[in-house]
């Protein structure tokens, strides 16, 4: 495979090898991972910033407000990440299978299906927004920035599921190069934006979810110029394609979304239990969930590295390459969840000063910072597994998976932790749950292609 493998455009006219069914299997998911994680870290990045700027407006209740907000969108967010899965994994495959022409059909019906249901979710929350922050535990001025920050955002929730869709096909397609540009767009206009709307304009938190709305029309814009300047992988919808690919889509889609709002769910379960002991701690766990996607950015964009990888070479019958990838992917997550956990601990007094936290904040920061290796090792193989799973045709697995580790393998622990440790406490209780169920989900994960090999009809 030569240099230029990332950028390979699929073409409509099938005549060409599919990117990811010859060459190193390593190289795929690094160039595939490498791309992908520098779009995540530019749009979590702008999130830190974001919020960065916000802690300097010397308000603890405008954090935690801001912090809120992000749990409920994050549960929106991680919808669109399950609605992306059979678009990544149905597209992939028709594309390591040589049909074209299916690839271009699913690649539209599955953008328009994502954005359907996207826009559904944001008609049911908004009314709902009063209960759901009340039963995280959000009061005052933290409850009034949180809504009002909502509000904004979440109407734009269909336009982000577009971009997130085009994005996934360029993926599908083997276009990192493309694809990670597409989620620039979101870095560039928001780092352009916030200090104009929160601090020039005295916006503060409504400015940061105004920037939002505008960074998601960037990425959709650029996404579908790509898609249809250099792929030609979008193609005139009908009614009847969208009715008759939507079943393919949604038995992949609904345990994919089931898998993907488990961490939500906990992540709301969490901020309930830290609500109980102040702001302060709320705060921290804002702080916390900025940083923590920008230092493991790499573990999400490998999830969706591997997704393309394993779907072509499946369409291939290639289970010596798929087996292959799923080794790279683990060799990965050893050397990358190190490296970042020995740059927090060194990291973690500038972290807290530079987001001017108060004495209890800053504490449970700093502790974090400490402690995130140990579970973001855990998590990160069950992240891998579950890609596996949801582009094999194993997508309840995935969902067993991460409802496990969010109920079974999270609440008992955090529960038990903040009542015998406090905030402290209920950090470990997350990383001792993780244990069991990383290790497992990995070995189900190679035990599945076995499967398969031995399922599989003879190679045409």
């Amino acid at each position: 495979m030569d240099a230029r493998s990332s950028e390979t455009v699929a073409p409509v006219s099938g005549v060409e090898t599919p990117v990811f069914v010859t060459g190193s299997t390593m190289r795929h998911v690094l160039v595939m991972t490498g791309t992908g994680a520098a779009g995540l870290i530019a749009i979590f990045i702008v999130d830190l910033v974001s919020l960065l700027y916000i802690s300097w407006l010397h308000d603890p209740s405008l954090t935690a407000g801001v912090g809120f907000a992000t749990v409920v969108m994050f549960f929106s967010v991680s919808i669109n990440v399950g609605l992306m899965i059979p678009i990544g994994a149905l597209v992939s495959r028709a594309l390591g299978a040589r049909h074209y022409d299916d690839a271009r059909r699913l690649a539209t019906s599955g953008s328009i299906l994502m954005a359907a249901v996207a826009a559904a979710i944001s008609v049911i929350a908004i009314p709902l927004l009063p209960a759901i922050l009340g039963a995280m535990g959000a009061r005052g001025q933290a409850y009034e920035v949180a809504v009002h920050f909502l509000w904004i955002t979440l109407p734009t929730n269909a336009l982000m599921a577009f971009g997130m869709a085009f994005s996934t096909v360029l993926r599908a397609a083997g276009d990192a190069k493309r694809s990670m540009y597409a989620t620039l767009s979101i870095a560039v206009v928001t780092v352009f934006l916030d200090p104009i709307l929160i601090f020039g304009l005295g916006l503060n938190a409504n400015g940061a979810a105004i920037t939002i709305n505008i960074a998601r029309l960037a990425y959709l814009y650029v996404g579908y110029r790509f898609l249809i300047g250099s792929h030609r992988l979008l193609m005139r919808p009908t009614l009847s394609s969208v009715i008759g690919d939507a079943r393919p889509f949604f038995t992949i889609a609904i345990p994919a979304i089931l898998t993907n709002i488990a961490a939500p769910v906990s992540n709301g379960f969490f901020t309930g239990i830290l609500s109980k002991f102040g702001d302060e701690v709320i705060a921290a766990s804002a702080i916390i969930d900025r940083v923590t996607p920008v230092a493991f950015a790499g573990l999400f964009a490998l999830a969706g590295a591997i997704g393309p990888v394993l779907g072509q070479n499946w369409g291939a019958y290639r289970y010596d390459r798929m087996r292959q990838t799923l080794k790279d992917a683990l060799i990965f997550i050893v050397i990358y969840v190190f490296a970042m956990w020995l740059l927090l601990v060194l990291l973690q007094v500038p972290i807290v000063i530079a987001f001017n936290a108060p004495p209890t904040t800053a504490e449970l920061v700093r502790f974090f910072c400490q402690l995130s290796g140990f579970i973001w090792f855990f998590i990160g193989l069950v992240l891998t597994a579950n890609a596996s799973f949801n582009n094999l045709g194993y997508p309840l697995l995935s969902t067993f998976f991460n409802w496990g580790r969010a109920t079974l393998g999270m609440i008992p622990f955090a529960y038990y932790g903040a009542h015998v440790g406090g905030p402290k406490g209920a950090l470990i209780g997350i990383g001792a749950g993780s244990i069991v169920f990383g290790i497992a989900a990995i070995i189900t994960a190679f035990w599945t292609i076995r499967r398969l090999e031995r399922q599989a009809a003879p190679a045409p």
